[in-house]
Parts: structure tokens; C-alpha cells; sequence
């Protein structure tokens, strides 16, 4: 089994709350078996939006799950950050109000306290 780094909600916008998670993976079957560890938690398999992206020896790999180019923000961010070998999921609970273009400046938020977390763990 694949730990899982949970670093749990880390902010919130409008009633949404966002969380950011991840785990080192080397394929595809690993993000899978991250994605189903992570959602064995109710709070976190009942969210609105598990987005996610990797970057595997095979090449990159994104999902939405309904949060449309959410997936391609964390790509771009592991991307720039050389971050290889890795997942990071940006979990949303909806929270009654359309952010707009601002959903993604919150995944950005997100994806950015995991990078820092991981280059720098306390």
C-alpha cells in the first residue's frame, strides 16, 4: 500500500473548502491505488472534485473529475516545479457558491502548499 501525504484542508473561498494530498508513483496503477486509499476516507470520496495529476517515467497524466482544466493547472505546476514520480490530488467540497475563474487560482493555492510541504517538510 502507497502512503498517502494528507495535508487535510488547507484553505477555503466562498464556502468551498479545498484540501491537497499526494503520494510518490511510478504508474498508473499507482495512482490508482493512491485515488482509492485516499477515498476510503467518507469526507474525501463524498467530495465534489478529487483533480489530479502525475508525472510518470511513461509521461504525464491528468483528471478533471468535473472541475473542467483543473487537472492541466496541477500538471503545469508539477511540470515548472521538475517534480517527477509524484501525484497530487486538490480535493474540493462545494460550497454552495460559483467561484469562477477563481476556482483555479485556488487549485493553484493548493497545489503550491504541497510543493512547498514536500520541499520542505516540517
Amino acid at each position: 500500500m502507497i502512503a498517502v501525504e494528507r495535508l487535510g484542508v488547507i484553505l477555503t473561498d466562498r464556502g468551498s473548502k479545498y484540501a491537497v494530498s499526494g503520494a510518490p508513483v511510478a504508474t498508473r496503477d499507482d495512482v490508482d491505488a493512491v485515488l482509492q486509499e485516499l477515498k476510503s476516507d467518507k469526507s474525501y470520496a463524498k467530495a465534489t472534485h478529487n483533480t489530479w495529476a502525475a508525472v510518470l517515467p511513461t509521461g504525464a497524466l491528468k483528471a478533471d473529475d468535473g472541475e473542467s482544466g483543473a487537472g492541466m493547472v496541477i500538471l503545469r505546476m508539477m511540470e515548472r516545479a521538475e517534480l517527477e514520480g509524484h501525484v497530487i490530488i486538490v480535493t474540493r467540497w462545494y460550497g454552495g457558491k460559483k467561484l469562477g475563474g477563481d476556482r483555479f487560482r485556488r487549485v493553484q493555492d493548493a497545489t503550491r502548499a504541497y510543493l512547498d510541504h514536500i520541499a520542505s517538510p516540517s
